[in-house]
């Protein structure tokens, strides 16, 4: 077989277990955040908490219960962090470094899991465990609670509320992530994958010889990371280190596994709103911006001009010979349309092209399907942004599933997705100003600004993935990062919830003559069209003097 073919037939198969999965994960997550029971489990959850899990939150209450958790989270990984040294299964690690130790927290409370260190000589088990581990699923559960506050905003009507967080988030995590995470972990043990507590242990190998290993619960971590679109991974080389992806089939599984829930909570969406289709427009709107993404990186990954990739037959430097050139940069592809950051090969050694690819992904919002909950509501948020510029075309008040879009919707919409690319390009410009920021650099030239580039995208967005080469283990960007993710994470949700609650205290509009139709194709395409376009707009710029100058000067 060749390994076009190959190619094609890996990414097909993926498509079409995604779509076979959409409708039965889609309803059960329905079901799940509409139910009106609470098993056992989690009612002793929240008397632990003190909430009562009946009484519903208005849009600021919810805001402010989101903020208090997540402080909270950040504040207990930093101490853990700190202290790690006197703690159990601590491996004799020394404690983290203040500013690394920050870095760390905001990092995995704001599900970006960006990593300036390696977790094997850096961290002990029960770091790993009870601080890393935990805000995996946590944060994940964050998010799909935000998304199915806008969710309810807008399937209810002269409504103060959106539901209840404490509900949302413990929902979320026991019913959802945590089974699903539970199998997938099985599933990559048997593919290899290591699940010890074993410290500096020599153990066989599948392959009959010897590997000295410092890992924990590896196998486990990797099922979370995965599917909550977390890229935090416990050795240097993510998911190209054998321990962590050890097959061609664990590496169909990470990837079906990061598209699994972003992609099935549109179904969720369209049942809670009372209309299917709209949330298979969502979907639609999503896939196909992934497949020109996927299509585009494969092209540029597999045609590039210059001796050595014509030789080979493509770029084949920085990508993971057990995978190959195509299924890689699928992954490639994946981990920067979600919020996942896991990678399987280094995308500084991309092409031009295919390294700006994987940055447009990330300034795209990361809504094809985007991260866990955060994807759907980035896509709902352009949606809005949509049926506003086509109601200025025809000179009518937007309207979208009965909601009226004016004036105090469309700027939450607009601070939303206004906010990252001020993070992005305002923190690349203080970097490449510096000389702290300079200094990080491994190359010049534009494939230095790429590297410094890519890392604040990838901050600003909660992706967590990196371009390589560029020195991030320094005061300043372990400081700079963490801000642009602590902004890129907590602002965006807070003008989410504060649409949401507008949308929720409204009637609902009759549909007329002149309401547009949001579940057609029409529609489908202009959301696409509107979200290129702006991030065209936005970015292009930055690009041009980053990957595009170093493709037209190769």
């Amino acid at each position: 077989m060749s390994p076009t073919l190959a190619g094609i037939l890996f990414l097909g198969s993926l498509v079409l277990a995604v779509v076979a999965a959409h409708r039965p994960l889609g309803d059960y997550m329905f079901r799940v955040y509409t139910g009106r029971s609470h098993n056992r489990v989690e009612r002793g959850v929240y008397r632990l908490i003190g909430t009562d899990p009946d009484a519903e939150q208005t849009w600021g209450a919810y805001a402010r219960s989101v903020l208090a958790f997540s402080v909270a989270g950040i504040l207990f990984l930093y101490l853990l962090q700190r202290v790690q040294q006197h703690l159990l299964l601590s491996l004799g690690m020394d404690p983290v470094k203040p500013d690394q130790a920050w870095n760390t927290a905001v990092s995995f409370v704001t599900n970006t899991n960006w990593q300036s260190y390696s977790g094997e000589s850096t961290m002990g088990h029960l770091v790993q465990m009870a601080g890393l581990a935990v805000q995996n699923f946590v944060s994940a559960a964050v998010g799909m609670a935000v998304a199915i506050a806008l969710v309810r905003g807008f399937a209810r009507k002269k409504s103060p509320h959106l539901g209840n967080f404490w509900v949302d988030l413990t929902r979320g995590s026991l019913r959802i992530l945590l089974p699903i995470a539970f199998v997938g972990a099985i599933a990559l043990i048997a593919g290899g994958l290591v699940q010890n507590f074993h410290d500096g242990t020599t153990i066989s190998t599948l392959t009959g010889g010897s590997q000295t290993v410092t890992g924990g619960p590896v196998a486990s971590q990797e099922a979370i990371k995965e599917l909550g679109t977390n890229g935090g991974g416990f050795y240097n080389a993510n998911s190209a280190h054998p321990f962590e992806n050890g097959t061609a089939w664990t590496n169909w599984l990470e990837i079906f596994l990061i598209l699994l829930i972003p992609f099935a909570l549109p179904r969720t969406f369209g049942r809670m709103v009372g209309q299917k289709r709209q949330g298979y427009a969502i979907a639609a709107a999503m896939g196909v911006i992934a497949i020109a993404s996927v299509v585009l990186t494969m092209a540029f990954q597999s045609v590039h001009h210059g001796t050595v990739p014509t030789a080979a037959g493509a770029a084949t430097e920085g990508t993971e010979t057990r995978f190959g050139v195509l299924n890689s940069a699928v992954f490639a592809t994946a981990t920067t349309l979600t919020s996942t950051g896991a990678v399987d090969s280094f995308h500084d050694s991309y092409t031009s092209l295919g390294g700006m690819m994987t940055m447009f992904n990330m300034m795209l919002g990361e809504v094809a399907p985007g991260g866990v909950g955060s994807g759907l509501y980035g896509m709902l948020v352009l949606a809005v942004i949509t049926v506003f510029v086509a109601g200025l075309m025809v000179g009518r008040t937007p309207e979208y599933l009965g909601k009226k879009i004016g004036s105090r919707e469309i700027k939450f919409a607009a601070l939303y997705f206004l906010i990252t690319p001020i993070l992005v390009l305002a923190g690349t410009a203080v970097a490449m100003a510096t000389r702290d920021g300079r200094a990080g650099m491994l190359n010049t030239g534009p494939h230095g600004l790429s590297e410094v580039l890519y890392a604040f995208t990838s901050a600003s967005n909660n992706n967590g993935s990196a371009f390589a080469g560029l020195t991030v283990n320094t005061v300043f960007y372990d400081t700079a990062l963490g801000l642009c993710m602590a902004f890129g994470r907590f602002m965006p949700i807070v003008f989410v919830l504060a649409l949401a609650g507008s949308l929720a205290g409204q009637g609902r509009v009759p549909a007329s003559k002149g309401t547009l139709p949001t579940h057609r194709p029409q529609f489908v395409g202009m959301v696409a069209g509107v979200t290129v376009v702006l991030v065209a707009l936005t970015f292009l710029p930055a690009l041009a003097l980053g990957p595009l100058a170093e493709g037209i000067r190769r």
